[in-house]
């Protein structure tokens, strides 16, 4: 049972934050058990490195990190090492808007274009009714993904007026409010908003009213300097058997414009501290957020799909989107979590507030496997108790289910492609322009044809011939989502 992907294509020094009750003596037995199931799943999934932190009733009762911050050259992952949390960022951009609406400054109900008047959408009545809770329930109508391509993959120069611009243009795939599609964009908007309503950019909101009073000092948003924060882990690709970086850190990390959607990068010692603030606030933490908007970010606002996999493994019979959260029950109890994914690096952000329990998973190489897995076995240690239910257990679920996935679902062998020439692409050279992508080229590189993005640089690359379709094989090996390219009424367009 996957979670949810983007489309597109610890117990050291500095836990200031938490009291010193909260840093609690692990039971030997316990931490024993932890050690196997992290130990199996490291080694198992090959992983560059990996972090895990576990909380129970406010306290901190295990922390763990193992690996590198880039494989191979020595400098070791710890609780304070920074990883991109990705979409995990969420949770944190609906808790900057609820003490918005906290403080009086924010309602969930204010219609968008009261704090973007140019807010619109491909139809404009609903770019009129969208509320701000609207942004950050996936509910928009638009297609899974949809206009991802303005932001991944980085580094781009779509800016966040592109994306609100764009957002007219996207034809929606179902009506407003009618179903559930995991959607970027949205919480790009949402961000404006709080910009708006706020008085500050984003980016220093979420400091002033997220990292700063939680003590998450280590944090980074917006534009940072590597080397005077020190100790970032760099995001890995696998290559063989050997994990290789993949879109490394200069000197200076530079704001993007997805930072409200998946931007923030925090240390283990960090992400414990903000899932302990949710499990049980200490006074500190309890006066920063009111009991209402806790309450109103974990309340179920759009109806999820409750898979197969949920049932099966979880005997789940609902599943939700709260604002930031994804909620559902497993095994009788109940979940909020989240899951952030960006190339070579996942997190994983979950909760049983019923158990009191709560756990952080921070990898930085390609861990998806590795991730459902070590989430899965972790829950069901709080739910079932159930020792059967190991690593080993989860790892054979996936590959059975991997066995017997529909080849509509799996990518198409594309290994017998071949260079198309200029002379069969002749008809199609020359500039296109899309109003929210905006221009692209189609040109003769030689004997063949090259495909270059204006304002995406990293999607440049020479066309193929795949069967009867046209395929794009990129320059860059970290964007892996090769792309059909298909004539479209006198255009072209990309496909997955």
């Amino acid at each position: 049972m996957k979670p949810d992907r983007i489309v597109a294509v610890v117990l050291s020094l500095g836990l200031a934050g938490l009291p010193a009750a909260c840093i609690a003596s692990e039971a030997p037995a316990d931490r024993k058990a932890v050690d196997a199931i992290f130990d199996d799943v490291f080694s198992r999934y090959h992983l560059p490195g990996l972090a895990l932190g576990i909380v129970e009733d406010g306290r901190v009762v295990y922390s763990r990190t193992a690996g590198e911050l880039v494989e191979g050259e020595g400098a070791k992952i710890d609780s304070q090492t920074l990883f991109k949390v990705a979409s995990n960022t969420k949770s944190m951009t609906t808790a900057t808007l609820a003490r918005l609406v906290d403080a009086g400054k924010l309602r969930w109900d204010d219609p968008v274009t009261k704090w973007i008047p140019d807010f619109r959408m491909h139809d404009a009545w609903v770019g009129r009714q969208m509320q701000v809770r609207d942004l950050l329930i996936h509910n928009s109508g638009l297609r899974a993904g949809a206009g991802d391509l303005m932001l991944w993959p980085e580094p781009n120069t779509f800016t966040r007026a592109d994306i609100i611009h764009g957002l007219g243009h996207l034809k929606p795939y179902r009506s407003f409010r009618s179903g559930y599609d995991y959607d970027n964009l949205m919480y790009i908007v949402a961000g404006e908003v709080a910009a708006a309503a706020g008085g500050a950019p984003y980016e220093a909101l979420v400091r002033r009213e997220v990292f700063e009073p939680l003590g998450m000092s280590r944090c980074q948003v917006g534009q940072w300097n590597r080397i005077e924060v020190g100790n970032v882990a760099q995001p890995h690709r696998r290559d063989g058997a050997r994990n290789v970086p993949v879109r490394s850190d200069g000197d200076i990390v530079p704001a993007t414009t997805m930072d409200p959607a998946g931007g923030v990068r925090c240390s283990l010692d960090d992400m414990l501290r903000w899932t302990a603030n949710w499990l049980k606030p200490e006074a500190k933490s309890a006066a920063w957020l009111s009991q209402e908007q806790r309450q109103a970010l974990w309340a179920p606002q759009m109806p999820m799909p409750v898979s197969r996999g949920m049932r099966e493994w979880d005997r789940s019979h609902f599943s939700a989107y709260g604002y930031g959260w994804r909620l559902a029950d497993v095994d009788g109890a109940f979940k909020v979590a989240h899951t952030g994914t960006l190339m070579g690096m996942y997190s994983a952000v979950t909760m049983l507030p019923d158990k009191g329990a709560g756990f952080v998973i921070l990898i930085n190489g390609e861990g998806e496997d590795a991730r459902t897995v070590l989430t899965q076995v972790l829950v069901k240690r709080y739910t079932l108790g159930d020792p059967s239910l190991s690593v080993a257990h989860y790892a054979r679920l996936l590959e059975e289910e991997d066995a017997v996935r529909p080849a509509s679902e799996k990518a198409p062998n594309t290994s017998r492609r071949r260079r198309a020439t200029a002379k069969e692409l002749a008809p199609l050279l020359g500039v296109y322009r899309d109003p929210w992508f905006g221009e692209a080229t189609l040109c003769r590189d030689g004997d063949s044809v090259r495909f270059r993005a204006r304002k995406s640089p990293l999607l440049d690359g020479v066309v193929h011939r795949s069967g009867k379709r046209w395929l794009i094989d990129w320059d860059d090996p970290s964007v892996d989502a090769e792309a059909w390219l298909d004539v479209d009424g006198g255009g072209l367009r990309l496909a997955k």
